[in-house]
């Protein structure tokens, strides 16, 4: 599932960085980046979860914390990709004041 998202993000990144940035070369590295500090935070937060992982007695107990595992990557996934994506945006402006 990581992985799958981030090709996705990866192939839809490149339009909004040549959108943002008109140097093909500098889009692809800024987006080459973006997604290995993208697997990096996966990789990181799925060892730390398995390290810190409860024992579970039943299904239900899997369920819900499977569920509140992914919800909070999700979530920290969604505030670093509005933090990038506004970063870009007032990057570009202030280039393009110069």
């Amino acid at each position: 599932m990581t992985v799958d998202v981030g090709r996705r993000c990866f192939q839809a990144g490149k339009s909004y960085l040549e959108y943002l940035i008109h140097d093909q070369d500098m889009c692809l590295t800024i987006n080459r980046i973006l997604l290995g500090c993208y697997y990096l935070l996966n990789l990181g937060y799925i060892a730390v979860n398995l390290a810190f992982w409860d024992r579970v007695n039943s299904m239900e107990q899997v369920i819900a914390v499977t569920a509140i595992r992914i919800g909070s990557i999700t979530m920290i996934l969604c505030a670093l990709h509005y933090i990038n994506i506004f970063a870009l945006y007032f990057l570009r402006n202030k280039l393009t004041l110069k």
